[in-house]
């Protein structure tokens, strides 16, 4: 697996781009600082790297220069909300290979990542491979995985696997979800959502040693990517 280091101080976003590189098959480090990725970076481990330009403790666009001038062979993407196109200047000058706003679709950020993974000859992440037909169990709450032990689920996580699974390959708003879970989308604090989000994909690695076809679609909602049914 490719390695990725992301640099991020924003808690969702991270947690985001963690779950979406998961997903897309390359091996993701998240960190929120630079004293973090000082402290995380592994050249020989991690061959692309994202990274923001704002930071809590300093600007990104010295660690690209500091990293440039030590010579280190890492691909990098800055992935930025300051994106004129003095910024963009001054970012490539530096030593990014791309640089890309945060209003990019995330499709843009992975065929980014694989543009640059073939060019420095690294072995890019095949797309994920269609397995036999995940089952959700709505009675005894269960997912059947193939291949794997099936996962007994709470009754929140049921719900929300049934809003993506009952419509597999389609975009689910966040909306939806929340509504299916009982909640005034008005009132409810997002983050909750996608800290379930994070706690079930988890939960499913942990015990299946299979990842949750689940994508996130940036400022939307989420997409259950494989063959799916419900049993209910």
């Amino acid at each position: 697996m490719v390695g990725v280091i992301v640099l991020e101080d924003e808690p969702v976003l991270r947690q985001e781009l963690g779950d979406f590189l998961a997903d897309l098959g390359y091996a993701p480090l998240c960190l929120a600082n630079l004293e973090a990725f000082e402290q995380g970076f592994d050249p020989a481990r991690h061959r692309l790297a994202i990274i923001d330009i704002g930071l809590p403790d300093g600007c990104g666009l010295e660690l690209i220069q500091r990293l440039r001038s030590a010579g280190e062979p890492v691909g990098i993407i800055v992935f930025s909300a300051r994106n004129t196109s003095a910024d963009q200047v001054r970012g490539l000058t530096v030593g990014a290979d791309h640089y890309l706003g945060k209003g990019s679709d995330l499709d843009v950020l992975a065929a980014t990542l694989a543009a640059l993974a073939r060019r420095l000859d690294l072995r890019a992440p095949q797309a994920p491979r269609q397995p036999d037909c995940w089952r959700l169990d709505l009675r005894p709450r269960v997912l059947h995985i193939p291949g794997a032990p099936t996962v007994p689920l709470s009754q929140q996580d049921a719900v929300v696997l049934s809003c993506l699974m009952s419509r597999a390959g389609q975009n689910v708003a966040r909306w939806e979800i929340i509504e299916a879970l009982g909640e005034d989308y008005l009132q409810y604090d997002q983050r909750r959502l996608d800290t379930q989000m994070s706690r079930l994909r988890r939960r499913i690695g942990s015990l299946s040693g299979q990842a949750l076809p689940v994508k996130t679609v940036r400022n939307s909602g989420f997409c259950f990517y494989q063959a799916a049914e419900v049993l209910k």
